[in-house]
């Protein structure tokens, strides 16, 4: 019986009770109901509906095994970039969208590696007393990569490694004459997310001075022990680095380091034959589900859909690219109906500096002030702790709200920090509202853009969860009777990045000088 018909019979009972002590009674019964009623989520609420049907079986498995297994690592630029593509236009289609279309950017280079060959060879003394005693010289192969987007480095033979520590200021004047030399740079062991962005942020200027110093290449120790190799770029957007870099195993790295400091000399053969042509075309992929009654605003859910190609980009990002198309089967299997219109896109070109993101924020800037909210995935399949809003303290009420039915995953927190490093960013300097999904380390860091980062990684239990989380999310931004909160101004967007101190980060990775000239970011 519905509320309706329960005080419709209340109504009735009144015209025939027999004394005002019985209807008096009732009347504190009835209210006592009806405040329970209140205080429990009707079983239609859409959040409800959408999370109950997330939560049942779905293709989610089979389709992140299509996109790893089957495609594999997805460089901008490669066949299998192309593959992954095609992938997300039939994956979206097969869940329903009532529409789906890819829209193309351009990235200024392309970029592969070749057979990075790395050699090191000391020198040490065996006694005299000995036979063929004197100078001897001992090689060993050096487990290396390149790092991405980093220019090519044809075969040389013999050169001489210097340790640079952490590569600070202090530690390249103590190295002092550092040219034609290849540098080695001392790395901590990765672990939280605070050591990732210290890992990115310590780079620029680290190249920075081996470019001033006309070194020959930088060699970083893998942060990763075990000997994991993994891919990263330090180019901003899309561009050739300046400086020839490898990563290399930190178990070599050390080696290196430990004879160094005993006073043996090492040189180093190295050649790193990377493949590197002309701008590329790339792709996002952006399916709908139209709104009923506000079609022209819209939600967007996002992940990126490209990835390195050392692993197959499992938890970096393919599962979220998954759980994007699974988010929009679950709305739509769930019959339920936003009344805004949620945009469910796949961004490319992700890894080389927020390349597509970038692409459709600038694309879609003068319709963005009907954006009524971004969310994003990106950290794997750690357990979600809550969102980061790019430090709009004027959406915390109602988001609070929203995300209240997500308290049964324990979905709790709403930070309001300013977030760099996923496809939220430049819709946030745009001023429209960002939600990021906060999540645990787990398993993520360890594997982040390595050889290891691959299906057997994903923990599907939970990414059942997040798929759930998205899209109740998504709904909720997009059925609100108001959207959550206006788009931002330039003056105000700078406010925020002064009030949450994002400033030293953003100049920390060299984007604030993008700001300043307009480059990115919101005009007024």
């Amino acid at each position: 019986m519905n509320a309706a018909d329960r005080f419709a019979l209340f109504q009735n009972f009144i015209s025939n009770a027999p004394n005002m002590r019985t209807v008096k009674t009732l009347f504190f019964v009835c209210i006592f109901s009806f405040t329970c009623l209140a205080a429990t989520p009707p079983a239609d609420n859409p959040a409800n509906q959408v999370i109950q049907t997330a939560l049942q079986a779905s293709p989610l498995e089979s389709n992140l095994h299509r996109l790893t297994d089957e495609i594999g690592g997805r460089v901008p630029g490669t066949v299998a970039m192309q593959h992954a593509v095609e992938w997300g236009v039939q994956a979206f289609t097969a869940a329903g969208a009532d529409s789906v279309h890819t829209e193309g950017f351009t990235i200024p280079n392309s970029w592969s590696e070749g057979a990075t060959e790395m050699t090191a060879t000391t020198a040490y003394q065996v006694s005299a007393t000995k036979v063929g005693g004197g100078t001897v010289l001992s090689p060993f192969h050096v487990r290396a990569v390149s790092v991405a987007w980093a220019p090519a480095l044809a075969p040389v033979k013999h050169v001489p490694i210097v340790d640079m520590g952490e590569g600070t200021e202090a530690d390249f004047k103590k190295a002092g004459d550092i040219s034609g030399k290849v540098l080695l740079v001392h790395t901590v062991v990765l672990k939280t997310w605070d050591d990732l962005f210290a890992e990115y942020e310590k780079a620029p200027p680290v190249i920075d001075l081996a470019v001033k110093g006309k070194a020959k290449a930088v060699a970083f120790m893998a942060t990763r022990e075990h000997d994991i190799l993994y891919r990263h770029t330090n180019a901003g957007a899309g561009e050739i680095d300046r400086l020839p870099m490898v990563i290399v195993a930190r178990e070599d790295g050390e080696r290196i380091a430990r004879l160094l400091a005993s006073g043996n000399l090492v040189w180093a053969d190295l050649s790193i034959p990377n493949q590197i042509g002309g701008p590329i075309k790339a792709s996002n992929v952006i399916a709908e589900i139209r709104g009923s009654e506000k079609p022209d605003e819209f939600v967007i859910l996002g992940a990126h859909l490209d990835s390195w190609e050392l692993g197959t980009g499992a938890l970096d990002n393919g599962c979220n690219a998954a759980l994007v198309v699974d988010a929009l089967r679950a709305i739509k299997a769930s019959g339920v109906k936003p009344l805004r219109t949620i945009r469910f896109i796949l961004f490319s070109g992700e890894e080389q500096g927020l390349m597509g993101s970038r692409a459709y924020a600038f694309n879609h800037r003068q319709e963005l002030d009907k954006a009524a909210g971004v969310v994003i995935y990106d950290s794997g399949t750690g357990k979600t702790t809550g969102f980061s809003v790019g430090g709009r303290k004027d959406v915390l009420t109602t988001a609070k709200d929203l995300i209240a039915p997500l308290a049964q995953f324990d979905v709790k927190e709403l930070k309001t920090d300013m977030e760099w490093g996923t496809d939220h960013f430049d819709f946030m300097l745009e001023g429209v509202p960002t939600f990021v999904a906060d999540q645990q380390e787990a398993n993520y860091l360890e594997n982040y853009h390595a050889v290891s980062d691959t299906y057997d990684k994903v923990d599907f239990a939970q990414l059942k969860k997040h798929v759930a989380e998205a899209a109740a999310l998504s709904v909720g931004l997009a059925n609100l009777y108001a959207k959550i909160g206006p788009r931002l101004t330039h003056d105000q967007i700078e406010q925020t990045m002064r009030e949450t101190n994002s400033v030293e980060m953003l100049k920390a990775f060299g984007l604030w000088d993008d700001w300043i000239k307009g480059v990115r970011g919101r005009e007024k």
